[in-house]
């Protein structure tokens, strides 16, 4: 099994800086991809970022130039850098794992981590 923890949510102004964490733990080499998406309140849940084992990377359109996702193989940690945030980035982000074999219904999520921008 693998454990998602997010953190780095908060309150920030609008074209300010953020950096979420997802902290994976259990059977980590079982995982293919780290996925973050975010959903805002009323909305459906959307894929914001993702990164693969072989390092490619996926982008939202909309967060593509201030969003950067990255990791740390040590730490067992992905990142997602969001600068120059918007009021629209407003959501509860969380993290997800494309596990290998494993179906994307019982994929691990973490909790979800708040995010909120001020205009």
């Amino acid at each position: 099994q693998v454990q998602l923890v997010e953190s780095g949510g908060g309150l920030v102004q609008a074209g300010g800086s953020l950096r979420l964490s997802c902290l994976a733990s259990g059977s980590t080499s079982n995982i293919n991809r780290i996925l973050w998406y975010r959903q805002a309140p009323g909305k459906p849940r959307e894929l914001v970022a993702s990164i693969r084992n072989g390092d490619a990377k996926y982008y939202l359109d909309s967060v593509k130039g201030r969003f950067t996702i990255s990791r740390d193989n040590a730490k067992n940690t992905v990142y997602l850098q969001m600068n120059n945030l918007k009021p629209e980035d407003t959501a509860v982000y969380y993290c997800n794992a494309d596990l290998y074999g494993v179906p994307i219904e019982a994929a691990p999520w973490g909790q979800g981590t708040q995010v909120t921008v001020s205009s």
